[in-house]
């Protein structure tokens, strides 16, 4: 796992690169989420092929629990992919939904995250 850093008017964001699957868990998450709070990053960027598939079924709370504490925690998120393979209605509720609050986003593209993060 590396880190690309970027910074948009003095707003540290942190895009997580990987070639294996870092989210497997809910502590995953948090341990992410700490270990970029303490570096100083105030956004994140991560891609949807870096997360276990069972982070996209709500029926495990893993995302809910996992955004929560992003949210709780003051530090923006960005999942990059392609979110339209999600066929339940429930998914395709809690993207909208998370998009229009824009705390969490998620987005095609890393040049979208960072636009989302700049405004």
């Amino acid at each position: 796992m590396t880190i690309q850093s970027h910074e948009i008017n003095t707003i540290k964001i942190a895009e997580i690169i990987s070639d294996t699957i870092i989210i497997q868990s809910a502590q995953d998450g948090l341990d992410l989420m700490g270990d970029i709070y303490y570096q100083g990053f105030d956004k994140v960027i991560l891609y949807e092929k870096n997360m276990t598939p069972e982070f996209f079924d709500l029926k495990t709370k893993m995302m809910g629990e996992i955004l929560q504490k992003f949210s709780n925690y003051r530090i923006g998120l960005a999942i990059v992919g392609d979110f339209s393979k999600y066929e339940s209605k429930s998914m395709k509720d809690f993207i909208f939904e998370s998009n229009r609050m824009r705390h969490v986003s998620f987005v095609a593209s890393v040049e979208d995250a960072l636009k989302n993060f700049s405004q």
